[in-house]
């Protein structure tokens, strides 16, 4: 049995170790939140951006924007990009621009949204205690007795829809009826390209005033951001191109994904850094991109609402071993889970919702297939690991009495 003095020692190794890596200089350089001053390959959609937005320089609202893309395509940093520029050019001439970045995904409720529009405008509210259309009156009256134009970022707009629906959308894409003095600008950011055709038609019509799409890098896009960052994060001697190039092709190979080239750069040093090494080499990467898939999957299923998470468990069950299974006996089996935790199942129709997410996420596959007179079926297989699922779903005290199979 190891003792205190043993556990002591090997954490002062470890911490030692660290501190002599010559490995990397600056690691948050490569964080996904990291915003550099130059952003290549992404200079047209900078400008087209920049210029939906001057006119709020001259006092005029903005027209809305609703930005799409594939994750890691770029669309948060140049929106925050655009927007700090922006910012900086109204402080220069002494205008008041109001800018609002929230996040949905961490924010998730429409109360949490409206708490966070109003800090942006120095209110505070309560946590708890007022109705969420209270809230939403006062947010607007301290906007508008402040007055100027205020341009809010909705990130990842399709987790506050899909949960809230569109509701406070439609509140702020009418907001000028009620507005005297301030005006307000949406730009609205999603992975879900679909996502606008699920909107009330009132919303869409005034949120989706400007569409923009945002494609994905290829390699040699990716091998280049890699490259100008790698030169601000490594030591020069801890790591040759040939590293950076395996990075950026293997992002390229999952559809251009910027952010997962960064993390699988920045993990391999980290475990470079870990195991001693002096250089990061290509062996690294390899283990890095092992271990930010767990990560990757794990998380995903850990932020999923109960009921995604029992159609995960029904595919789980039903294609052990390699198996597969179709929509109709994952919403029976999903019925039969419900029933036994005591909750309300949801129509064949969310359930197969719940599909389509999930195999966009990519967590399972689903492939429709003809069925001839009988219509068309998917026909679905896990995509991920069985023991990462059921690690994972193992943590949700609903679930876990459920991962008990015979």
């Amino acid at each position: 049995m190891s003792t205190d003095n043993d556990v002591s020692a090997v954490l002062d190794k470890v911490f030692s170790q660290i501190l002599k890596s010559n490995i990397f200089i600056n690691r948050e350089v490569l964080r996904p939140d990291y915003i550099p001053d130059e952003l290549p390959h992404r200079e047209e959609q900078i400008a087209k951006l920049g210029s939906i937005l001057a006119p709020s320089l001259r006092g005029y609202r903005p027209s809305n924007v609703f930005i799409y893309g594939l994750t890691g395509t770029g669309k948060t940093a140049v929106t925050k990009y655009v927007i700090k520029k922006l910012y900086n050019k109204a402080v220069e001439l002494g205008l008041d621009i109001i800018h609002c970045y929230i996040n949905t995904r961490q924010d998730d409720t429409t109360y949490r949204v409206i708490l966070r529009l109003a800090e942006c405008t120095n209110l505070r509210l309560p946590f708890t205690g007022i109705s969420t259309a209270e809230a939403y009156r006062r947010f607007l009256r301290a906007l508008d007795s402040r007055g100027g134009i205020m341009i809010v970022v909705l990130d990842e707009i399709d987790f506050l829809i899909k949960r809230q629906g569109d509701e406070l959308l439609y509140r702020l894409t009418r907001s000028g009826d009620e507005l005297h003095n301030s005006k307000i600008s949406i730009i609205g950011i999603t992975n879900d390209l679909k996502l606008v055709e699920d909107l009330d038609p009132r919303v869409r019509s005034s949120l989706g005033e400007i569409e923009m799409v945002f494609p994905p890098y290829n390699a040699i896009q990716l091998e280049d951001i890699l490259k100008r960052r790698a030169k601000m994060a490594f030591n020069p001697n801890a790591i040759d191109n040939s590293v950076i190039s395996l990075c950026a092709a293997l992002a390229a190979r999952e559809h251009g994904d910027a952010r997962r080239a960064l993390d699988l750069l920045r993990v391999a040093g980290e475990i470079a850094e870990r195991e001693g090494s002096t250089v990061v080499t290509r062996d690294h990467v390899y283990k890095a991109l092992k271990e930010i898939e767990r990560d990757r999957v794990g998380e995903v299923i850990m932020t999923m609402p109960l009921h995604s998470k029992l159609v995960l468990l029904s595919i789980l069950y039903l294609t052990r071993g390699g198996g597969k299974t179709t929509t109709g006996d994952v919403y029976t089996y999903y019925k039969s889970l419900c029933s036994k935790i005591g909750i309300e199942s949801v129509t064949q129709r969310r359930v197969s919702d719940i599909i389509g997410e999930l195999d966009m996420a990519g967590i399972i596959t689903a492939k429709v297939i003809s069925r001839g007179r009988y219509g068309k079926t998917r026909i679905i297989s896990l995509a991920v690991p069985e023991d990462i699922v059921i690690k994972t779903l193992k943590e949700d005290p609903y679930l876990e009495p459920l991962l008990s199979w015979d």
